[in-house]
């Protein structure tokens, strides 16, 4: 009898332990960024001509957390660190959504421009897209 009882509660036990689960992780998912495409924007690394004239548009959207800031950043040449060119901090009526169209003038010199287009949520989760202009 001794031996059922010890049998049984070593049994439950295992059940037991084999049944918790740990609770899943906050995966951090940073905000959704879309560029948009089509007419005068572009939407992936190209090839233009000194002085081009074109847009970037941008469409970022709350995925777990509010939204927060916006920011346009470039490097010319392959240099690592770059540039902000353009920094907003949302406003409350912005925290689910928010678009942009950048106007980028390319350079009067050949070389590369990298552009860095990042959103961030109240979090600090961040999502950053990249065109990278090949300037003739």
């Amino acid at each position: 009898m001794k031996k059922s009882i010890i049998t049984l509660v070593i049994a439950g036990t295992s059940l037991f332990l084999m049944n918790c689960k740990k609770k899943p992780v906050d995966a951090h998912v940073p905000p959704n960024v879309t560029y948009k495409t089509g007419g005068k924007f572009i939407s992936d690394n190209c090839t233009l001509p000194k002085q081009d004239t074109v847009m970037v548009g941008m469409t970022a959207t709350k995925t777990e957390d509010n939204l927060k800031s916006y920011n346009v950043s470039y490097a010319y040449d392959g240099a690592s660190t770059t540039t902000t060119f353009f920094n907003y901090y949302l406003a409350e009526a912005e925290y689910n959504g928010y678009s942009k169209d950048v106007t980028i003038i390319t350079r009067n010199q050949a070389g590369s421009e990298r552009w860095v287009f990042s959103v961030v949520d109240r979090d600090g989760n961040i999502t950053q897209k990249t065109i990278v202009i090949t300037v003739q």
